[in-house]
């Protein structure tokens, strides 16, 4: 798997700031010179690439797209103003705002756009999102405020893709799109400006006193890097920290201090297992994942991991309009996932653990380090396997053998266009199909998906494509895991019916209306 799979780097690192007292007592974010500011606990970067790197959460203080997204994550005009579809050429024609200025006051063009989405279509520049645009077949700038881009075939969620935040080919124009110093220190048109980053500690933001939607309300943001889950839960009550994202459990122990405000929001992003389909053992053993699907208790995951906070997974579009509830799941039943691995050969040794032709039913799950969510998951999945025979362990390392691995504790979602995260995670050969899964059914459905704007073909293509998962698994579907923001300040603003994205992402949509109560 390719190194920008890599791009949020694990190291536990610690850093005072002493903007609001201890204890969850704070001074309600004032700077000492009668502005505000928020300490928000985050993981790390290497870099800030919207164009190449789909998870960054600081991408939506510092840029734009086309497009935005609202309380709903509806699809809605941002750097365009509007769009017209030409249904004859598969045509789509933005019309740009006027007046939109770069961070650096240089001003903001349709050349722009066409700069940002030839770098993405690129392989050379290897996007984790390419296979968002690769129905692009031309793009034409008609003048500075008009650009359009006509597909090969049609695309339904192609607004969508158009909310993907937009670089200025004058400061990366030739440049390295991977490793330029730009990204380090980058430009963008959105309602904060990159101030400064201190390498592992923190990245600071200010606001844009001229950002195109109005001047956000909160001076100065602070993306304070706390990788490890359980620092962020002592920051907050350190008062280090204003507001981060915690886990269940950390949650649990703030929901009763008026002190902090607990944000309890819905996800789509779920956990599994991924299974790497390069490897020779899956080769030779795929028809047991449905075993392993049978095998893990779901529900126990939700209730003693989560604290009930979420949903068990069977699929990817559980909190998704294309969901079919009506497709066949393999649910929790030891006994028939020991009769599934029977059926393909395997004998129970006498220490308990399946085994055929000389070799062990055992496989190893890896974890990346620094997300105890995901480890415990890990474990009782494995502890499941183990209780119908099947010698499986998960491992917690802080560089991933993505190559060689057997398999991963994935984590995915999106809560936008049913085509998002399938088309390019369950498509084969996709950019982000990371465990080279390939099924003709569902790269059909999904294509059939995508290609009409009619919701009930649309929702007969997603139930082939739901039912073709189930029929030849992809993944071990474990759980949605919903998400717990905690704040000792007194924020204005934060929706909490946003039904947020993969690791929680999408809090900051509205960032520029949060308001610091003084």
């Amino acid at each position: 798997m390719k190194k920008y799979l890599l791009a949020i780097l694990i190291a536990a690192m610690a850093l005072c700031f002493t903007a609001c007292g201890s204890g969850g007592s704070s001074d309600s974010g004032s700077d000492g010179s009668g502005g505000s500011t928020l300490i928000y606990g985050s993981n790390d970067y290497t870099r800030i690439n919207p164009a190449i790197d789909e998870h960054g959460e600081i991408n939506l203080l510092l840029f734009d797209g086309l497009m935005g997204h609202n309380e709903k994550n509806e699809v809605v005009p941002a750097l365009a103003e509007s769009y017209d579809l030409d249904e004859e050429t598969n045509t789509y024609t933005f019309h740009l705002r006027e007046g939109v200025t770069w961070h650096d006051g240089q001003p903001f063009t349709a050349n722009d756009v066409k700069f940002t989405i030839e770098a993405i279509m690129d392989p050379d520049n290897e996007s984790e999102i390419f296979s968002n645009y690769e129905d692009v077949e031309k793009i034409e700038v008609a003048d500075e405020q008009t650009i359009s881009f006509t597909l090969k075939e049609p695309n339904v969620a192609f607004p969508e893709y158009m909310t993907i935040g937009i670089l200025p080919e004058h400061l990366l124009k030739g440049k390295d799109m991977q490793s330029d110093e730009y990204f380090r220190a980058p430009v963008g048109t959105g309602p904060y400006k990159f101030e400064a980053w201190d390498e592992g500690q923190s990245i600071t933001l200010a606001k844009n006193e001229d950002y195109w939607g109005g001047a956000p309300n909160i001076d100065t943001i602070i993306f304070k890097i706390v990788v490890d889950d359980n620092a962020k839960a002592l920051q907050l009550q350190s008062g280090e920290l204003n507001l981060a994202q915690v886990t269940p459990k950390d949650a649990a122990t703030f929901s009763d201090d008026d002190n902090y405000t607990v944000y309890h929001m819905e996800t789509s992003d779920y956990r599994g297992i991924m299974y790497n389909f390069n490897n020779p053992f899956w080769q030779k053993n795929k028809a047991l994942i449905h075993a392993f699907n049978c095998a893990v208790d779901r529900d126990a995951m939700v209730e003693s991991v989560l604290l009930g906070e979420g949903i068990p997974a069977f699929g990817p579009l559980a909190r998704n309009e294309f969901n079919d509830a009506k497709a066949v799941q393999e649910g929790y039943d030891p006994a028939k996932a020991k009769e599934l691995i029977e059926a393909e050969g395997w004998t129970l040794g006498d220490d308990g653990i399946y085994e055929k032709d000389g070799e062990k039913l055992s496989f190893t799950i890896n974890c990346k380090e620094g997300d105890q969510v995901r480890a415990d998951l890990a474990a009782i999945a494995c502890q499941n396997l183990k209780d119908i025979g099947v010698d499986a362990n998960y491992e917690v390392k802080s560089e991933i053998d993505w190559e060689n691995q057997e398999a991963f504790l994935i984590g995915w979602g999106s809560p936008f266009d049913a085509d998002d995260h399938t088309y390019k995670v369950f498509g084969t050969d996709k950019g982000n199909n990371y465990s080279a899964y390939s099924n003709k059914a569902v790269d059909e459905s999904l294509t059939k998906a995508r290609q009409t704007s009619d919701p009930k073909e649309r929702q007969k293509y997603y139930s082939q494509f739901q039912q073709a998962l189930v029929d030849d698994p992809a993944y071990t579907f474990f759980c949605y895991c919903d998400v717990n923001y905690v704040s000792n300040l007194p924020i204005q603003g934060i929706t909490t019916d946003t039904i947020l994205g993969h690791h929680g992402v999408g809090i900051f949509w509205n960032v520029k209306d949060w308001l610091i109560v003084q």
